[in-house]
């Protein structure tokens, strides 16, 4: 089963409902502390991480990177700036396993990054 952990600075537990929603029974998911949330990426405890703040990369990704390096990790919306659905498809598929995103974007982006994890896992 797949394993996500919700970290950043912000709305965790409104991430976290989002990403259970769209993932159905197909991965359990977990909030914690984004220390806590980056050292289950790096001991291999879970297989992706969530994460939102005001920047989108800040807060929401700094531990994710100082853990499992900034080639793991995507940020895939800031202030005014969000990827196009191709775009983030692309991270997932390259591999990344830790995703930044503004608050705002969580509605749009949640959905995406899910439905790609679900493809590639299948």
């Amino acid at each position: 089963m797949i394993k996500i952990v919700v970290g950043g600075q912000i709305d965790k537990k409104e991430v976290a409902k989002l990403v259970e929603e769209n993932v159905g029974d197909k991965a359990e998911v977990v909030v914690k502390s984004d220390l806590d949330a980056a050292m289950s990426l790096k001991n291999n405890e879970a297989d992706y991480y969530f994460g939102a703040c005001n920047t989108g990369g800040g807060g929401a990704l700094a531990m994710a990177i100082a853990m499992i390096g900034r080639k793991n990790t995507a940020t895939v919306s800031m202030p005014g700036n969000i990827m196009s659905d191709e775009e983030i498809a692309k991270e997932v598929q390259a591999g990344k396993r830790a995703f930044g995103f503004t608050a705002q974007h969580k509605e749009k982006v949640v959905p995406l990054i899910v439905s790609e994890i679900l493809k590639k896992n299948q």
